[in-house]
Order: C-alpha cells, then sequence, then structure tokens
C-alpha cells in the first residue's frame, strides 16, 4: 500500500469512493453526489488551509482517502480538526483504513495539532471500532440530528488528544 497527498488527478476515484456511502447509506449526510469537479475544490481548499489530505493506493487502485478539517471557525480552536476517513466498499476489512487513519494522525500530531474529533452517524460499528482501536473516546452523542431516507439518525463524536496536556 502506498500512502500520499492527494491531487486532483485523485478527484474523480475520490468522488466514486465518497458517492458510494452518499447515495447508499447515511454515513454521510450529503444527499447528492459529488461531481469530480466539487472534489477537487473540496481537495484544493483542505490543503489551502495547511492541512493534509491524503488517499492509499493498493495494487496501483485508489482504495480510500482520509484528511482533516478545521473543527470550527473562532481562533481559539485552531488546534483541533475533525478527521474523515472512507474506504471503497472493496477494501474494507484489509487494514488499509487503520493505517491510512495512522498516517493522518501523524501528520496532524507533525503538524503541532492538539485534538482529532470523529463524527459518525449512528450505527456504525467499524468506524467505532476503528476510532477507539487508534485511541479515540466517545465524548458526545446527539440524537436524531440527521434526517436521511426517511428516518432520523444520531451523530457520535470520538476524540483523540494528540498533545500533551
Amino acid at each position: 500500500m502506498n500512502i500520499r497527498d492527494a491531487s486532483a488527478a485523485d478527484a474523480e476515484s475520490i468522488a466514486a469512493i465518497y458517492n458510494h456511502f452518499v447515495l447508499t447509506t447515511s454515513i454521510s449526510f450529503e444527499e447528492a453526489a459529488v461531481a469530480p469537479a466539487e472534489m477537487t475544490q473540496r481537495i484544493a481548499d483542505v490543503q489551502a488551509a495547511g492541512l493534509p489530505w491524503l488517499v492509499a493506493e493498493h495494487d496501483g487502485i485508489l482504495a480510500g482517502y482520509a484528511y482533516a478539517t478545521k473543527w470550527r471557525a473562532r481562533h481559539a480552536y485552531r488546534f483541533a480538526v475533525e478527521s474523515t476517513v472512507y474506504l471503497a466498499p472493496t477494501h474494507g476489512g484489509q487494514g488499509l483504513g487503520t493505517k491510512l487513519y495512522q498516517a493522518l494522525i501523524e501528520r496532524l500530531r507533525a503538524a503541532g495539532l492538539h485534538t482529532v474529533i470523529g463524527g459518525i452517524a449512528l450505527p456504525n460499528p467499524a468506524s467505532i471500532a476503528l476510532h477507539e482501536k487508534l485511541g479515540f473516546v466517545k465524548v458526545a452523542q446527539f440524537g436524531e440530528v440527521g434526517f436521511k431516507f426517511d428516518r432520523w439518525t444520531d451523530v457520535g463524536y470520538w476524540q483523540l488528544k494528540l498533545g500533551a496536556d
């Protein structure tokens, strides 16, 4: 497996992975497919903010991606980010998500960030297991905050502190 920074050339593959979840699950609260051009802009925006967007290639195929965004806009939140990780459905359960997420966390730690927050639409036992395996701790749960596919969905938040307290 090769983990590297995402580029605009990856946008189509990233959009294909993401759109599977957008169109078939409540894991993402987006409801319409994201065009590759929009994904190109999202990648550029994250990287322009000085944050990482990583991709994992397995046997020459883009198998997943992970990135971080600012947690909130206010300056006092500058050391906190929200993380996201997605794998192509054909690449789940092989340890790729763990390696990809570990690489993201190390990049965030090296950048001097203090905490990473992962939001998980519930239920999602695989995502919970991944976060907890990497040391994230559940800190909150909001009931029925997302409405998709004619049902309400809870969202839980897991936090990982990167720096010394």
